[in-house]
C-alpha cells in the first residue's frame, strides 16, 4: 500500500482528494496547520471513508518541523496543496503569500531531495496564464506576468519544481486548476472558508443563507457576454479525481517528462451573472447582489482546453455546473 503525504489535506480541495485517495486504497498522512479549516474535517473524512487518516498539525513555514516530519515518516509521494489562495488578499498581503507559498514548497522539496523521494504533485492554477490571448486556454499558452502575488507564487512555484526536477531526478506534475466549487455527495465535506469568503460560490451560498447581506459582483464592464468576468467552474470531486490520475501516472512511470503540467477544468466558461442565475434555479432562492467596481488582480475571462489532460491522464469531468451549485447549496444548508 503506497503512503501519500497530502499537505493542506483538511482544506477544501485537499479533503476531497484525501477521500478519493483512501477510496483507491492509498494510505494517507495529512499535514495541515488549520489556518483556513477546522479539525472537524478529519472526522468528516473518517465518516465518509470508514478510515481515519494520520494527521499532523505542522506549519510548513517552520523548517525544523518539516525536517522532523520527514525524519520520522517515509512516504511514496507528496500532493502539495498547502498555500494561501485568495487573489484579492494576496494583493493586500504579498509578503505573507510569498513566505507561505514559496517557503513551504522549498522546504518540502529539500527534504524530498535529501531523502531521494519521488512523485510530487503541485496544486497550481490557471492564474499562471494571466489574461490569455486565446480562449479556451491550452497548455501551449504563454505564462504571462502574473496579475497578483497569488498567481506569481504559483508561477514561481512551478519554476522551482521544474528546476528541482532537472537537478535532482524528481518526477513532478503541476495541475493548473480553474475554479473548483461544490461539495462531496455525502455533504459531509465542502468549502467552508474561515471569515469572509474570498471566492464567488461560498459568498453566493452565504448570501442565499442570509449570512451575508448582499453579494458583490466585481465589474459589469468586461468585454464578455453580459459584462461580468468569465471563469471555468469545476466540481471539486472531479478535480480530486484528477490528482489520483496524476499520481497513478507518476507511480507507474507513465510520465513523458520529469516535469509535466496539465489544465484541469471543464472546458466551459460561465460569467458571474450566469452562475448567479444557475444558482437561483438550482436552489430556488433569489440572490441579493450588487454590481460594484472591478477588483484588483482579476482578469476578464479564463476557461480551459482540457484535451491534453483528458488524453494523457485518462481523466475527464463527470459533473456539470448545475450539479456543482446544487451540492454547494446543500452543503451550506447543512452548516
Amino acid at each position: 500500500m503506497k503512503r501519500i503525504l497530502v499537505t493542506g489535506g483538511l482544506g477544501f480541495i485537499g479533503s476531497h482528494t484525501v477521500v478519493e485517495l483512501q477510496n483507491e486504497g492509498f494510505e494517507v498522512v495529512i499535514i495541515d496547520d488549520l489556518s483556513n479549516t477546522t479539525i472537524s474535517v478529519l472526522d468528516s473524512i473518517t465518516e465518509i471513508t470508514g478510515k481515519k487518516p494520520e494527521y499532523h498539525n505542522i506549519d510548513l513555514r517552520v523548517k525544523k518541523d518539516v525536517v522532523q516530519f520527514f525524519e520520522h515518516n517515509k512516504v511514496d509521494g507528496v500532493i502539495h496543496f498547502a498555500a494561501f489562495k485568495a487573489v484579492g488578499e494576496s494583493v493586500q498581503n504579498p509578503l505573507d503569500y510569498y513566505e507561505n507559498n514559496i517557503g513551504s514548497l522549498v522546504y518540502i522539496l529539500q527534504e524530498m531531495r535529501d531523502r531521494k523521494l519521488d512523485n510530487f504533485i503541485f496544486s497550481s492554477s490557471c492564474t499562471v496564464y494571466g489574461q490569455a490571448d486565446e480562449l479556451p486556454i491550452t497548455e501551449n499558452a504563454p505564462v504571462k506576468k502574473a496579475e497578483s502575488p497569488y498567481g506569481n507564487s504559483k508561477q514561481i512555484g512551478e519554476e522551482i519544481i521544474q528546476e528541482s526536477c532537472k537537478a535532482h531526478q524528481l518526477n513532478a506534475i503541476a495541475l493548473r486548476y480553474f475554479n473548483p466549487i461544490g461539495a462531496h455527495e455525502s455533504i459531509k465535506i465542502g468549502e467552508l472558508p474561515l471569515g469572509v469568503p474570498q471566492n464567488l460560490i461560498p459568498f453566493v451560498t452565504q448570501t442565499a443563507a442570509g449570512i451575508r447581506k448582499e453579494l458583490s459582483v466585481f465589474g459589469d464592464d468586461y468585454p464578455t457576454v453580459d459584462g461580468t468576468a468569465v471563469r471555468d467552474y469545476i466540481h471539486v470531486v472531479d478535480l480530486a479525481k484528477a490528482h489520483i490520475a496524476a499520481l497513478q501516472r507518476l507511480l507507474h512511470k507513465n510520465n513523458k517528462q520529469n516535469f509535466e503540467f496539465f489544465n484541469v477544468g471543464t472546458g466551459t466558461g460561465s460569467s458571474v451573472l450566469e452562475v448567479i442565475k444557475a444558482f437561483e434555479k438550482a436552489s430556488g432562492k433569489s440572490l441579493n447582489y450588487k454590481i460594484v467596481g472591478r477588483r484588483e488582480g482579476d482578469i476578464t475571462a479564463a476557461y480551459a482546453d482540457t484535451t491534453i489532460a483528458n488524453r494523457e491522464l485518462n481523466w475527464k469531468t463527470e459533473k456539470n455546473l448545475d450539479e456543482a451549485l446544487a451540492s454547494a447549496w446543500k452543503w451550506q444548508q447543512q452548516q
